[in-house]
């Protein structure tokens, strides 16, 4: 499926959670750590028309209160609003 954000938005897969430390000690899913970090799916467009500066497969942070979940094909995915995007992460 090909989704297509509207407006000055975003959809993003989140990066899943820490199953457990890096000393091998589980995590249980109460205590799991909300990751406000993910992979560009797709992004919308200025309300001029340019395309926002973000492409598929760029690694983004992101905050705010205000997302809208979704699951397609049993995969969660969430859109937020481009000023919610904090960050895009780039490798050295």
């Amino acid at each position: 499926m090909n989704i297509k954000p509207l407006g000055e938005r975003v959809l993003i897969r989140q990066k899943k959670k820490e199953e457990k430390t890096k000393g091998g000690i589980y995590i249980p899913d109460s205590a799991k750590e909300e990751k406000k970090e993910g992979e560009v799916i797709a992004a919308g467009s200025y309300k001029d028309g340019k395309e926002l500066p973000l492409k598929k497969g760029d690694i983004v942070l992101y905050g705010g209160y205000s997302s809208e979940d979704i699951v397609i094909d049993n995969e969660k995915y969430i859109i937020v609003e481009f000023k919610d995007v904090i960050a895009k992460m780039e490798r050295d």
